[in-house]
């Protein structure tokens, strides 16, 4: 029976360490984070590296998750909602594009705020998107001389 006060202790602390990393998992994710958000659209070209759960970010700071991504059968477009944190006003002439954090790193959504006095409200879509940009594209280009030739 010596064991048994060890045995219980040692089963509690495994728990409330689990009980922790699930919360930090949640926070990370964003996921505690309830209806402090509002939703935007965007349309992109080529949504290379981006997925749901990637970050929204306006100069590097995280402000939002990409929550949804759906190809449009009609304009063969990636369709993307993300939601941004509802204390980030965003101007309504901003632009939005897929960037890369290096050559080994993954991509995601960067906004480039404009500066009109109005901003975007809740499921307004963003018009000024730049898609990602292939690095191989790139790099087969300058291998090869270019591409144009005038």
């Amino acid at each position: 029976m010596t064991h048994s006060t060890t045995e219980v202790l040692t089963g509690g602390l495994v728990l409330a360490v689990a009980a922790g990393f699930a919360f930090y998992a949640a926070q990370a994710a964003g996921l505690s984070r309830g209806g402090d958000s509002y939703p935007l659209l965007a349309s992109f070209r080529s949504l290379e590296g981006v997925s749901v759960g990637t970050d929204v970010r306006l100069a590097g700071v995280k402000i939002g998750t990409v929550t949804n991504v759906a190809l449009n059968a009609e304009t063969f477009r990636a369709d993307t909602t993300f939601s941004v944190d509802n204390s980030i006003m965003i101007p309504d002439d901003s632009a939005i594009v897929i960037a890369s954090e290096g050559l080994l790193g993954g991509n995601f959504v960067e906004v480039m705020p404009g500066g009109s006095p109005f901003n975007f409200e809740a499921g307004d879509e963003i018009t000024d998107t730049q898609g990602a940009v292939s690095l191989i594209s790139l790099l087969v280009k300058f291998v090869s001389g270019g591409g144009d030739e005038s």
